[in-house]
Formats: C-alpha cells, sequence, structure tokens
C-alpha cells in the first residue's frame, strides 16, 4: 500500500496537475482575501478575522478535488492498467485508501501555506494577537474533513468512467450537492419538522458548526461516515468490474 501511495505522490509533484492544483487553490484565495474588493477581504473588512478564507475555500475545493481525483481510477481504465494494478498483492481497498490518502496529502499541502494569512491577521490585529484562534483551528480542522469528503466522493466518480471529464462533472455534482444542495432543499420548507433533520444531513452544516471552534464528536462522526461511504461505493464500483 506504502509503495502506491508513494507512487501516486510523486506522480501529483511530477506533472504539472500537483502545482497547478496548489497554485489555483492559493492564487484565489490570495486575490479575494488581499486584493479584490468586497466582503472577503480582510483590509477592508475591520476586523481581525479570516472568516473569508473559510468561506471561499470550500467552493474551491468543489472544483479542485475532482481535479485531482479525476484520473485516479479513470485514466487507469482508459489505459488499460486497472487489471494490471488488481493483480498485484493488493487489496481493492487498500489501492483506494493509497490513492485517498494521495490526494488528501496533496490538499494538505496546498493548505499549508495558508499559515502565512493567520501569521499575518494575528501580526495586524489591534491589539495585536487580537484574533480568535480556536474558532480558526476548528475552521481548519473542519476545512480538512470537508476537502477529505470531497477526495472521496471524487475518487467514487473516477470509478464510475474511463473519461476524466465525466469523472469530473460527476464528482462537481456530487459535491455541490452534499455541500449545499440539502441547505437548498430546507429553505423551499416543503417537509415540515423534517426540515431541520434535511438540512443536518449537509456538509456545510457540519462545516459550519466546526469552524466556530466547537469540535463536536457528533461533526466528526458525520465526516468519517461520508468519507467512509464514498470509499466503500469505489471498493463496491471497482469489484463489480469482476462480475
Amino acid at each position: 500500500m506504502f509503495p502506491l501511495l508513494k507512487k501516486e505522490i510523486r506522480s501529483f509533484l511530477s506533472s504539472l496537475t500537483g502545482y497547478i492544483v496548489i497554485t489555483v487553490f492559493l492564487l484565489i484565495n490570495g486575490l479575494f482575501l488581499w486584493i479584490f474588493e468586497g466582503d472577503f477581504n480582510i483590509l477592508n473588512f475591520g476586523y481581525a478575522s479570516l472568516d473569508g478564507l473559510f468561506m471561499i475555500a470550500p467552493f474551491v475545493f468543489l472544483f479542485l478535488a475532482p481535479a485531482i481525483t479525476m484520473r485516479s481510477f479513470a485514466e487507469e481504465k482508459r489505459a488499460g492498467t486497472i487489471e494490471l494494478l488488481l493483480t498485484k498483492p493488493l487489496t481493492e481497498l487498500k489501492i483506494i485508501l493509497a490513492k485517498f490518502l494521495a490526494g488528501l496529502i496533496l490538499v494538505i499541502i496546498s493548505v499549508l501555506p495558508t499559515l502565512i494569512y493567520v501569521f499575518s491577521v494575528y501580526q495586524l490585529g489591534m491589539p495585536k494577537g487580537n484574533l480568535d484562534m480556536g474558532a480558526i483551528w476548528g475552521s481548519y480542522i473542519g476545512l480538512l474533513f470537508l476537502s477529505a469528503s470531497f477526495v472521496a466522493i471524487g475518487m467514487f466518480a473516477s470509478t464510475l468512467s474511463d473519461s476524466q471529464i465525466v469523472s469530473f462533472i460527476i464528482a462537481v455534482f456530487l459535491c455541490g450537492f452534499l455541500y449545499i444542495g440539502f441547505e437548498f432543499i430546507y429553505s423551499l420548507d416543503l417537509f415540515g419538522k423534517v426540515d431541520l433533520l434535511i438540512k443536518s444531513l449537509g456538509i456545510n452544516e457540519h462545516y459550519k458548526s466546526m469552524s466556530r471552534g466547537v469540535l463536536d464528536t457528533r461533526d466528526m462522526l458525520y465526516f468519517l461516515g461520508i468519507i467512509t461511504l464514498f470509499i466503500l461505493l469505489s471498493k463496491f464500483s471497482i469489484e463489480r468490474r469482476k462480475w
């Protein structure tokens, strides 16, 4: 498993894909937080806060996570190397986990440079250090769980087609629906007492809860459930090829 994990990470970092993902993530967030005029601009906001980063980042990962994972199995199937991979002394689950962890590591690498923003806002606060660090670390943990969920969903989408573009579109749709789809259904006020339950099924509800700096076990179990579900669906999708 670990040789495959290292191979996948090397594959990301030896091609333009990994660097494009990291650059795009940092560029989009940097422009909105420091350059573009608007509600997300830290200097114009007037408060020492990184809320803008944690509002923008999920929407960026909504597209970047599928871009990272779209080739994971789709390319293997298109090139005909999936059968060779499955003959190796690895279970389907270990193969999926290796590719999932490689994608997650790339996401973490792209997030790490944003710690510079934390230091910058910390220094800009009046008085210096006037920053809600609990909420910030909670938001980072929430962002990690959210991006891991998007990577797991993207992995599943990649097992459904041998086309990277089709896999990307499916992943973006699934990630988008799970992130804000349930909130849209909740806003329609169609199900009465069940509306709150429907809202709680969405990723955004649990992400916002963790962003307050409160690490509720229910939120973490929710994300772990989403990740486990899509990893198992990926396993089922790959095993279906043997039928």
